[in-house]
């Protein structure tokens, strides 16, 4: 079988879960023996006006990787999310090339003509989705208020979640809100704006003919949102972890060790979670907050701060993939702090094939994988008190995150991950949907 694996952006510069996700894909699809190309963004600051592209390989991947100027486009709200440039590019590549499937994963940069593109050719679509960037402009419904955005979705309240981006509306939405709102309403090229985003975009999943969801929670909020139950799939992905032992090995702690492994980032929660520890200040424990803090350096810096004044906390850095199952042994608890939905977080799964138990925030496909008193707890989100007095409870009762890892389920391999999707490609080819 011949497949398209498309995806915003692909290692080795980026290795965020979508992309690693779409890696995993193309690297077991090709070890299946099926012929893989991978479609990516690797820029979209810079080059000439109009797609430039550069074919490489990675990992035995024959790699197309995209770049443009989005800045340069007429439009770049719509090129955003229906860009022409890359609709023209692939209609011409696929039709040299005539895939069997063209798989999306996400949709974000990629943006919706790439689907289109491919079923202008009558070539069956797949599309995986990993956040919300088919319902939201931000991509995480995290409002720039702060506060989290659910069904139903309108245009008006999202044209003004835009607008508060700055500083000039979001001010006065903080002291006026409900007169900012009549002024939101009276904006109706914004509006118009908005609203055509949504009509497309609900219109491209409506086309697709398979959509995946890693998750019952995602699954269901894009059914809220207007797209088809049918062709809506729930398929969790899939981790392995070769070598790993069947026991988690440890060295004896001196006190609770607690871990974050994710990007350090706002609307992760990190600070939540060191804000919690300042709370239980006599507690023996101590917290190691994996992740790259780079793209957000103004929150890195706060984080340092607090860690400054209290040896407990610590900002690690990265580690390489390689590495994971050796930052997994030297910690008995993981904290999930998110102040947004998530989907279905690798890093919960990636605890649990490490017998690690899991706090996290009650929220989206977080609260669907952690279950209170049997892998691990919930906690209220963005609520560093509520998670301080479940943090405590693993102080005051030693063996709780042995006992809770025990209890942590069996996760799906890569293996059965990819068996099942080749079924889903094995019926869209011959014109089934799910």
């Amino acid at each position: 079988m011949r497949i398209i694996v498309a995806v915003h952006h692909f290692p080795p510069r980026y290795t965020s879960g979508a992309e690693l996700r779409a890696y995993r894909t193309a690297a077991r699809l090709r070890d299946y023996g099926h012929d893989v190309r991978v479609i990516c963004v690797e820029s979209v600051d810079v080059g000439a006006r109009g797609l430039e592209f550069e074919d490489k390989v990675y990992d035995g991947l024959p790699v197309r990787r995209f770049s443009f100027d989005l800045a340069a486009a007429s439009d770049p709200f719509r090129w955003a999310y229906d860009n022409p440039w890359i609709r023209e590019h692939l209609h011409g590549y696929l039709s040299d090339w005539t895939p069997d499937v063209f798989h999306l994963i996400s949709g974000y940069l990629m943006s919706g003509s790439a689907l289109w593109a491919a079923q202008g050719l009558g070539i069956p679509t797949v599309l995986t989705l990993t956040d919300f960037w088919f319902l939201c402009p931000r991509i995480t419904l995290l409002r720039s208020d702060g506060r989290l955005c659910a069904p139903p979705f309108d245009a008006i309240t999202c044209a003004r979640c835009l607008g508060e981006e700055k500083r000039r509306y979001r001010v006065p939405g903080q002291l006026a809100p409900r007169l900012m709102q009549v002024y939101w309403r009276s904006q109706s090229g914004s509006v118009a704006r908005v609203q055509a985003r949504m009509d497309y975009l609900r219109e491209t999943l409506n086309a697709v003919n398979v959509i995946i969801s890693p998750s019952q929670f995602l699954r269901d909020m894009f059914i809220q949102a207007g797209a088809p139950p049918r062709r809506i799939r729930f398929s969790r992905q899939g981790r392995d972890f070769p070598g790993l032992a069947p026991e988690k090995t440890a060295v004896p702690p001196s006190g609770l060790r607690i871990g974050y492994l994710g990007q350090i980032a706002p609307h992760k929660g990190v600070r939540v979670l060191f804000e919690a520890v300042r709370r239980i200040d006599s507690a023996p424990l101590t917290v190691q907050a994996w992740g790259d803090g780079s793209r957000f350096p103004a929150y890195a810096r706060r984080l340092r701060r607090l860690a400054r004044s209290d040896s407990r906390l610590k900002l690690a850095g990265t580690y390489e993939r390689s590495e994971v199952s050796r930052v997994f042994r030297e910690l008995d608890l993981v904290v999930v702090p998110s102040v947004w939905y998530e989907n279905s977080p690798n890093v919960i799964l990636e605890a649990f094939a490490h017998r690690t138990p899991v706090v996290a925030s009650r929220l989206g496909g977080m609260a669907e994988l952690v279950t209170d008193g049997v892998n691990g707890f919930q906690f209220e989100p963005g609520n560093a008190d509520d998670l301080a007095s479940v943090l405590y409870r693993f102080v005051e009762q030693p063996g709780l995150a042995a006992e809770l890892g025990r209890g942590v389920p069996p996760v799906r391999t890569v293996q059965e991950e990819i068996e099942e999707l080749l079924q889903v490609y094995a019926n869209v080819e011959v014109g089934r949907d799910v």
